[in-house]
C-alpha cells in the first residue's frame, strides 16, 4: 500500500520531521488532478462507517476490491498537536499503485532540506517565521457525490 499524504503538517507528524529511521528523505510528489479524482472515485474508508455501510461484510468486501482507500487523520500544527479536524489520507494499491507510479506522478521533489529549516524554527520557538515557509495548501475542490461515501 503507497499512501498519499497531502498534508504537509500531518506528514511531518508522520515522519518526525524526517528524524524517523527509514524516513530521513522527504519526498513531495505532485500528481495529476485527474488521477487523484480517479483515486477518489475509486476508494472506499479504510475502516467500517455505522450508517454509511449496510453492514460490516459489505464494507468488507468494498474494501478488498477497492483499489483506494481513505481514513482520516488528525491535522496538525507546527507543534504537531491534533487540530480539531481531520485530513485525508489516501491508500493505493493495484491498480491504483501502478497508475500512481507510471501515469500520475508529475513532478518529485525533495523536500528535505525545507523540512529541517521549518522544524528548526519550530524548536527556537519562531512560530510565524516556520508558518511562512509551509507549502500553501487550499481545500481540495471536488464534488459532493465524490466524498459522501468517504466520510465516516
Amino acid at each position: 500500500m503507497t499512501w498519499i499524504k497531502p498534508s504537509f503538517l500531518w506528514m511531518m507528524y508522520r515522519c518526525g520531521w524526517g528524524a524517523k529511521e527509514g524516513q530521513e528523505t522527504v519526498l513531495a510528489v505532485e500528481i495529476s488532478r485527474e488521477g487523484f479524482d480517479w483515486a477518489l472515485r475509486n476508494a472506499c474508508l479504510s475502516s467500517y462507517a455505522h450508517g454509511l455501510h449496510p453492514d460490516r461484510a459489505t464494507w468488507q468486501r468494498q474494501l478488498k476490491r477497492a483499489p483506494a482507500r481513505v481514513q482520516w487523520d488528525p491535522e496538525r500544527d507546527l507543534r504537531l498537536q491534533p487540530l480539531p479536524y481531520r485530513s485525508l489520507q489516501l491508500g493505493l494499491s493495484g491498480e491504483a499503485a501502478r497508475r500512481y507510479a507510471d501515469e500520475w506522478t508529475v513532478s518529485i521533489r525533495d523536500v528535505t532540506p525545507l523540512v529541517h529549516e521549518i522544524h528548526g524554527l519550530v524548536g527556537s520557538g519562531d512560530l510565524d517565521a516556520a508558518a511562512r515557509l509551509l507549502p500553501q495548501e487550499r481545500p481540495y475542490p471536488v464534488e459532493d457525490e465524490v466524498l459522501a461515501p468517504l466520510h465516516g
